[in-house]
Order: C-alpha cells, then structure tokens, then sequence
C-alpha cells in the first residue's frame, strides 16, 4: 500500500499480515480524497482517523496538507505498524495516536479543545460501532461546525441516514465497500 498524493506521495506504507485489517483499497482511497478535496480544503484540516489500522487514510491526509491527524486505534499489534508509518513518513510531530476503545478515545478527546474537519471512521465491516460512534461523535461536539464524517461500510449494509444528530448528505458504492458522508444536522 502506497500514500497516493502530497508530500509523500509513493511512499510504501507497512501493513499488517493477515486479514486482521482491512486497508482501504487504493481506488477507494483516491475516489475519497477527490470527493473530499471537491467539498472541503484539507489545507490545515484537523483530522480524526476512528479505527485507524495503519493510518493509511490520515496519513493520506497529511501527505496532501491537513496540520494535524488524530488517530484512534487500540489493537496493539496494529498500534506498533502505525507508529512505525508516522515515523516513515514524517508526520509524528503532527498528529497523536489514542490507543484506546473508540468510544473512551472520544469522551477523552470531548474534554479538549479541538473541534475536527474531517473524521475517518473504518470499523471491520460486521462491527457495532457503527450504531454507537458516529451519534457519540456528534453529541460530544467533536465535529467541526462544518466537518464532515465519512463512514466506510460494506455496500450490500447502507447506514441509517441519521445517525444521533448526523444526517447523510452522500454515499457512493465501490465493489463491496461503500464511502458515506455525514455532516452535522443543519449544515
């Protein structure tokens, strides 16, 4: 798996052995940004990568510009690859990893003061987590007022369009994976 675009665009990320994570697939990942990129300026954006893996979305992320990248993840044989590609490319100073449970990473995230952009949240596909994180991610503000969550979930198992005080404003289907896009009720 290689960073598709930005200041470390080609360089080779690490990832794990086996099917314990599941990177996103590197069309998936440029169709994402190019989406991104077209509704957002990632320029400074401060990024929050739930259910990181290798960090290959945050890191891409950063490559293409964003000033900080959050990355939650709590599966400790995972943890040391993502470190490891932080280090590889660079971008240790710049972001901060929470190995917690995602659900205890953002009620301790909530008692800060950063409000983010862009949340990545890439759960493995059967979880329940995605009943749970994304309305805690809206009730605990950690959503910049204009943010944007996109949730990658297997296409055939569409999310609800509300999710707490999340509504959907997009979704787009590529083989067995699905990118949906969800911003703040109102906005």
């Amino acid at each position: 798996m290689r960073v598709i675009a930005g200041s470390v665009r080609g360089m080779k990320l690490a990832v794990p052995r086996g099917m314990q994570t599941r990177p996103t697939a590197d069309r998936v990942r440029e169709a994402l940004f190019s989406i991104i990129t077209s509704r957002h300026e990632l320029e400074q954006a401060q990024v929050l990568d739930i259910c990181a893996g290798t960090g290959s979305l945050g890191i891409e992320a950063l490559s293409r510009g964003a000033g900080f990248c959050c990355f939650v993840e709590q599966e400790r044989r995972v943890l040391a690859i993502l470190e490891k590609n932080l280090e590889a490319t660079g971008f240790t100073a710049r972001s901060r990893i929470v190995a917690l449970d995602c659900l205890k990473a953002l009620r301790l995230l909530a008692t800060g003061e950063r409000r983010f952009d862009v949340v990545f949240f890439d759960p493995p596909y059967s979880s329940a987590l995605y009943s749970t994180v994304p309305p805690a991610l809206g009730g605990l503000s950690l959503l910049a007022e204009d943010g944007l969550l996109i949730a990658e979930c297997a296409a055939r198992n569409p999310l609800p369009e509300r999710l707490g005080t999340l509504i959907r404003v997009d979704r787009r289907v590529y083989g067995d994976t699905a990118l949906e896009f969800f911003t703040l009720e109102g906005e």
